[in-house]
């Protein structure tokens, strides 16, 4: 019998085509951006701007997004003992990871605005520094609590003597060492406690002085990020009451402090950066500030690093809207391109003002940050209550709009391959990190209540817009009304702080954003003439001029 012919395949014949695809969004400028560069000219940092173009280059570059990529794939390892059996508590980063902090530690994310005499420091930073953001957010969290530390640290004059050189120095040296040693350094924080948590004032860790003057701590930290850092800021109970405490990693002769390291958190996202338990035993540290007065202390820290969640969250909304944008350019359906499809032009210009409004108060709140540390009391005033109104709504409204832009993809945004996962599972985390939403709606109460100043200020800056949109004028005697702090106002805080913070949107978009922007937000956030949903924009929108605002 004859042998069958085996059946053969032929590779020569192609099977498909790609087409319809969106190219990779790399290779472009990330602060080529309208809004971004607008908000960093208009907060006095102009001089920056060739810098900002030169890390947007890289941030935009494919090299930079691999980096980003792979930070997140391979994740930190805990090595609590060496092959020996010695304790060493470490957690071991992929190269890439490194990179990332290289280039947003040289980029002077860190500490350097503090050394920077130059108005407008802090606002270049905070633009650099959402870049950074839109490409990677993991690795910016031991950056945003150095950058965070230094004000605190001022309350006690010597040890900033000892530490803030370092702590302000653009070199990025890794690895546990003397201090003295280094090149720079990198700062965390350790507040909440498992019992307690938000509520710090139930934490157990105790505080023993000595006769040295050093103290002795005790106790366990529930969520202390970046274990790897060289020192951190503890809150413990010391006689006095709480207080905050300066922890070193690596003491000044050398040898490792007690800094036992339990586990690593297993975290929805935020998956490049190392989250830990700690434990102190006998773990030496320094008294920072005044016994007793450890909230106050540690606040301008946690004021610090409360902006840059609002910048954050600022900049990962952008990030997601890019992704969205760039695919609708690409995307042709029915027979047009995504984005010239009038319903996905709803949605997309929706995306596009919820992400001006964020970006735009994000870099007022930085620029507020720049002059009140250059001694503008009623910036500082404005700083107090508006970082509280900003973190709780643009935090708040990053999920959905990361969840909205992701949908624009389709099934190819739940790709991980798209970075749209990635991005999703961050969302939620700078609502969370530094006082939830609650918190910060109790805090903005507490803010209006004790400190007159901080509502004058915020009435300033609202009326500043007076008589240029009726429904903004609307929108702030109403709010004023409702901020007449009754016994109730704390079963309200959300419906203040969310009304607060879209006037205050208002009035700076009305002041600086284009005419189309303008009108549109205070048709559809302060008029409500929308739906509940993202792409509910009211026909008379001037669609065209959204557009025209958008990334990439």
């Amino acid at each position: 019998m004859p042998t069958p012919t085996a059946p053969r395949s032929h590779p020569t014949a192609a099977t498909h085509e790609v087409i319809n695809q969106p190219p990779p969004l790399t290779g472009h400028d990330t602060a080529d951006d309208a809004v971004l560069l607008e908000g960093v000219r208009r907060e006095g940092a102009q001089w920056h701007l060739d810098d900002l173009h030169r890390l947007g280059r890289l941030v935009g570059s494919e090299e930079a997004q691999g980096w980003a990529d792979q930070a997140n794939r391979h994740e930190p390892v805990l090595r609590t003992h060496d092959r020996y059996g010695h304790r060493v508590d470490e957690v071991e980063f992929h190269p890439a990871y490194h990179s990332l902090m290289d280039v947003s530690v040289g980029a002077g994310l860190t500490g350097a605005a503090w050394a920077v005499e130059r108005p407008g420091a802090h606002v270049a930073r905070a633009a650099s520094f959402m870049l950074m953001t839109t490409l990677e957010p993991g690795h910016l969290c031991p950056v945003s609590m150095t950058y965070a530390v230094v004000p605190a640290l001022r309350h006690s004059p010597d040890l900033a003597k000892t530490y803030e050189p370092l702590l302000i120095s653009r070199v990025y040296d890794p690895g546990l060492r003397r201090p003295a040693d280094k090149r720079g350094l990198l700062a965390g924080m350790g507040m909440t406690e498992k019992q307690g948590g938000t509520d710090v004032r139930a934490n157990t860790t105790s505080a023993a002085e000595q006769d040295d003057g050093t103290w002795r701590l005790r106790g366990h930290k529930w969520f202390t990020s970046a274990p790897m850092n060289d020192l951190f800021l503890v809150l413990a109970q010391a006689p006095g009451g709480l207080s905050c405490f300066l922890v070193p990693r690596v003491l000044p002769d050398g040898s490792r402090n007690t800094f036992r390291i339990q586990r690593l958190k297993d975290k929805l996202g935020n998956r490049s950066n190392a989250s830990s338990e700690p434990e102190f035993d006998d773990t030496v540290a320094w008294l920072v500030g005044v016994e007793g007065k450890g909230v106050r202390t540690i606040i301008d820290m946690v004021t610090m690093t409360r902006l840059d969640c609002v910048l954050g969250s600022a900049a990962g909304t952008r990030a997601a809207l890019a992704q969205a944008t760039h695919h609708a350019r690409h995307r042709a359906v029915f027979g047009a391109k995504l984005i010239d499809q009038p319903l996905m032009r709803n949605v997309i210009a929706d995306l596009g003002l919820e992400s001006e409004a964020a970006t735009t108060l994000a870099l007022r709140l930085a620029g507020a940050a720049d002059r009140a540390q250059r001694g503008d009391a009623r910036e500082r005033a404005f700083l107090r209550v508006a970082t509280a109104v900003g973190k709780y709504w643009v935090c708040k409204r990053q999920p959905p709009a990361v969840a909205e832009a992701l949908e624009c993809l389709g099934g190819n945004g739940y790709d991980e391959a798209s970075g749209m996962p990635r991005l999703y599972r961050e969302a939620p985390l700078n609502g969370i990190w530094e006082g939830s939403g609650n918190v910060n709606a109790l805090d903005m109460l507490r803010a209006l209540a004790r400190e007159p100043e901080s509502f004058e200020a915020l009435r300033a800056e609202v009326e500043a817009a007076t008589g240029a949109d009726r429904r903004l004028d609307g929108a702030w005697r109403e709010l004023r009304g409702e901020l007449v702090l009754t016994e109730d106002a704390p079963l309200r805080a959300r419906r203040l702080i969310e009304r607060s913070a879209l006037v205050l949107q208002g009035s700076l978009l009305v002041r600086h954003a284009p005419a189309a922007v303008a009108d549109a937000f205070c048709a559809s956030r302060l008029a409500g003439d929308r739906g509940l949903a993202f792409g509910t924009l009211p026909p008379g929108a001037d669609f065209a001029g959204l557009l025209d605002r958008l990334p990439v």
